[in-house]
């Protein structure tokens, strides 16, 4: 294993510090330096970027992060055995990384990052999902990032790209797809984690749009497609009525089928829908 820096191997850093992977916090360690100088590389030029980090974890991925150039690196760490780890990253470069000990959903980190501002970030398992539907649904937008290169399992990657007609279409491809580009851009095996999961590992990548794709107001948006998928294999003039009696009419104004399923429906037509329906 090349490294990419004077610290030591990260097997060595987990070994000294004591740091087997709590599953409690949804923790697997990426343990191969060139691998995650390769994730770092897919969040772009770092340059001239401040880059936010969620569960750091020993440092391998803030270790690349901070050698392939970032300008400065926040990292958030809930688990306080890996503080030690961490402090040795700082100091090997100086000046550029912070490391916060909390929980991501409860801190603000824009207080501590200055733009422009990327996110990258190996997410723990068990929050992975909450934060980067937070990250697509904030009150203004354009967002506080340019764009986000996180890991997820591979089945929630697959639901962040998924396109209309397959089953991993749903509300998570919609939030993406309305207000970003994503896709997926690098393929982890569970052996490439410490311990290895159960399950295949996927990198995804989003950009930020300078504006939704389609109008429509958030809220409604929302409200029609968790209603639209909670009952996804019912026809939605069923599961969307109670939006209203006239829903039907809706439907067919918003260029839908009454008896259409959910998963058929595409982003530029939910968002007629959502107009239609806050049209009133």
């Amino acid at each position: 294993m090349a490294a990419i820096d004077g610290l030591p191997p990260l097997r060595e850093v987990i070994a000294q510090h004591g740091l087997a992977a709590k599953k409690s916090l949804g923790q697997n360690f990426l343990l191969d330096l060139n691998l995650t100088a390769k994730i770092a590389r897919q969040a772009g030029d770092l340059t001239g970027c401040d880059v936010l980090e969620i569960g750091p974890g020993p440092g391998g991925l803030t270790r690349g992060l901070l050698a392939e150039g970032a300008r400065r690196v926040l990292a958030i760490e809930k688990d306080a055995r890996c503080l030690p780890a961490l402090a040795e990253v700082a100091a090997a470069y100086p000046g550029r990384l912070e490391v916060v000990n909390g929980d991501a959903l409860d801190i603000d980190p824009l207080t501590q990052l200055t733009p422009p501002i990327r996110v990258a970030a190996n997410l723990p398992y068990n929050v992975g999902t909450e934060l980067l539907v937070r990250w697509l649904t904030p009150p203004e937008w354009p967002p506080f990032w340019q764009s986000l290169t996180l890991m997820f399992q591979r089945e929630v990657a697959d639901r962040i790209v998924a396109t209309p007609g397959s089953k991993a279409y749903g509300r998570l491809a919609l939030l993406a797809s309305w207000r970003a580009d994503a896709r997926i851009v690098i393929n982890l095996p569970p052996e490439a984690f410490s311990p290895p999961p159960k399950v295949s590992s996927a990198v995804v990548h989003l950009t930020a749009l300078p504006e939704p794709r389609y109008p429509a107001d958030p809220k409604v948006l929302e409200r029609v497609v968790a209603m639209a998928f909670n009952q996804r294999r019912k026809m939605l003039r069923a599961a969307l009525k109670g939006l209203g009696p006239d829903i039907e009419d809706r439907l067919v104004a918003a260029g839908i089928k009454p008896t259409d399923r959910a998963e058929t429906v595409s982003l530029e037509q939910f968002c007629a829908l959502a107009r239609a329906v806050k049209a009133g």
